[in-house]
């Protein structure tokens, strides 16, 4: 797998509003990670480049071009992503949830990809009947990011994953995002928890109003002083 994004001139936002000004982004094998205040155009970033919203600029991965507003052709092309929110069907069981992720696979590599989803989460199996919406945050966490691995992605979004999890549940969330990157899935991923992010990743990118305002492997983002000061409450 081991896919490469690129990004070039990305530009992006609502009803004729732009929020992202022009974004030069890569995404390599491992984990990437995207920091920035609420506003900055994370998720903004991260929905225009899954298909979700329109946008201008040169979007390619693996060197073919990715098209935009058209989300159903991202998926085929080998992106995912787990939208914030988690955005599960909360009356549905946990297999039916993850069913739903490779919809567009046949039903015989669905059943393989789902097995082996339960021996990668095996929390969930022990869970496979239970109503989604009765699961604990973390668990529900973890059942969106089985069922985007459902459509056999190159390339993983993720968009604030630990939101509202315990600290227990990010580092174990973590540990999982890691584990699917060493399985040869590139990750791209918009944190709020600045720290426990630039730990687990490989690089990370900065955002503030749309720009890029800084980037790097992600030991010298964490001990950058824009990082420090702007995030870690350090003078």
């Amino acid at each position: 797998m081991n896919a490469n994004l690129k990004v070039r001139g990305l530009v992006a936002g609502y009803h004729g509003f732009q929020v992202l000004q022009g974004i030069d982004l890569d995404a390599l094998p491992g984990i990437t990670v995207v920091l920035g205040p609420n506003g900055a155009g994370k998720t903004t970033l991260l929905k225009s480049l899954a298909g979700l919203l329109a946008r201008q600029g040169e979007v390619k991965l693996d060197g073919a071009r990715l098209p935009a507003e058209d989300a159903t052709a991202c998926v085929r092309h080998g992106l995912a992503l787990v939208a914030e929110g988690r955005q599960l069907f909360p009356q549905m069981t946990v297999t039916e949830n993850l069913e739903l992720g490779g919809w567009l696979v046949p039903a015989r590599v669905r059943a393989q990809r789902l097995a082996r989803a339960f021996e990668d989460f095996p929390r969930l199996k022990e869970r496979a009947s239970q109503l989604a919406g009765t699961m604990s945050g973390g668990e529900q966490q973890m059942v969106a990011v089985a069922r985007a691995m459902m459509s056999g992605p190159r390339l993983l979004m993720l968009d604030e994953p630990s939101l509202g999890l315990a600290p227990r549940m990010v580092d174990e969330l973590l540990a999982i995002v890691r584990r699917i990157a060493a399985q040869g899935v590139t990750v791209l991923m918009v944190e709020q928890n600045v720290r426990k992010a630039l730990q687990a990743a490989d690089r990370g990118y900065v955002l503030e109003r749309g720009r890029v305002v800084a980037s790097g492997d992600a030991e010298t983002l964490l001990h950058s002083d824009v990082i420090r000061h702007a995030y870690l409450g350090k003078t």
